[in-house]
């Protein structure tokens, strides 16, 4: 790995994929409306930083359907790219969309792991590009074939993070004004019993 450890809103883009209902209706390695909520998330935290993000879908008129609503709200300029093959680093479109960028690391998460998160991940490392896995965006058909992905992944070289920690690691310092408000509201939203917490502190805490 080149520079620092941490990646910096310039370093990165962000690839969502198949994030469809017909999809999450397979993912049977967390809870859905958790995983939704971990991959809308994650493209909130990308549109608060800026970070340039691919929308990818497959067989959205005969079996995934479309882009889940709450991601076409989070991301109503994105223009999904649709594609044949599982593995959408062998879709040119896709693939010359993500390069396009020219981001140094590539942030993925997606349904299923097992093919259309993986096959990409592996594809692209093996042609020597620097990949981080959102683990907690991705939903696979069971705990043990999506443990089974990601270990394969991780093995190969990517490294695997969780929306939270991609989104701390972006903002880094609560005193970084420009994403402070959208950075929390995303984990108020989101992060559970930490935005309970962020909400608490707001009420407690008076400016002086």
């Amino acid at each position: 790995m080149t520079g620092s450890p941490l990646l910096r809103p310039e370093d990165c883009s962000v690839v969502l994929v198949d994030e469809q209902a017909g999809l999450a209706f397979a993912a049977g390695s967390s809870d859905r409306q958790v995983l939704r909520s971990n991959a809308v998330a994650l493209a909130r935290t990308a549109v608060a930083f800026e970070v340039p993000i691919v929308v990818s879908t497959s067989a959205s008129k005969v079996y995934s359907g479309p882009l889940m609503p709450p991601l076409r709200a989070v991301l109503p300029g994105a223009t999904p790219i649709e594609r044949r093959n599982m593995n959408l680093w062998e879709d040119e479109a896709t693939k010359s969309a993500i390069l396009a960028s020219d981001r140094r690391v590539i942030v993925i998460a997606g349904l299923l792991t097992e093919a259309c998160v993986s096959f990409p991940v592996l594809s692209a490392l093996a042609e020597g590009h620097e990949v981080r896995v959102v683990a907690d965006a991705c939903g696979g058909l069971t705990s043990a074939s999506h443990d089974a992905a990601l270990r394969r992944m991780e093995q190969a070289g990517a490294v695997m993070t969780s929306w939270l920690q991609f989104l701390l690691e972006l903002q880094r310092d609560w005193t970084r004004h420009d994403t402070y408000e959208a950075s929390r509201s995303i984990v108020v939203d989101h992060g559970g019993g930490y935005g309970i917490g962020l909400d608490y502190a707001r009420d407690m805490i008076k400016p002086a």
